[in-house]
């Protein structure tokens, strides 16, 4: 899937993976679409309801295991039209 800005959120635990989503995606333009590495579990549920509460779209999410062994979340946030 096709992204504008990368954000790697991975070794980081809540609330700080989702504060600096909420950063990166202020300063997207809209509709552009940033994708995320993470491997906090939790992000899955905290990235669904910031999208939802704030009207961006999760456009996809997917895990797959990382070189060391750990899941690792991949998600693609699109900006909600201004």
């Amino acid at each position: 899937m096709d992204f504008d800005e990368v954000l790697d959120t991975s070794g980081l635990v809540c609330p700080e993976p989702l504060m600096l989503v909420r950063n990166a995606v202020r300063k997207l333009a809209a509709n552009a679409v940033l994708r995320i590495t993470a491997t906090d579990p939790t992000t899955e549920r905290d990235f669904q309801h910031f999208c939802q509460f704030m009207g961006h779209t999760l456009e996809n999410s997917e895990s797959d295991i990382g070189d060391n062994g750990q899941v690792v979340f991949s998600y693609w946030i699109r900006k909600k039209a201004a």
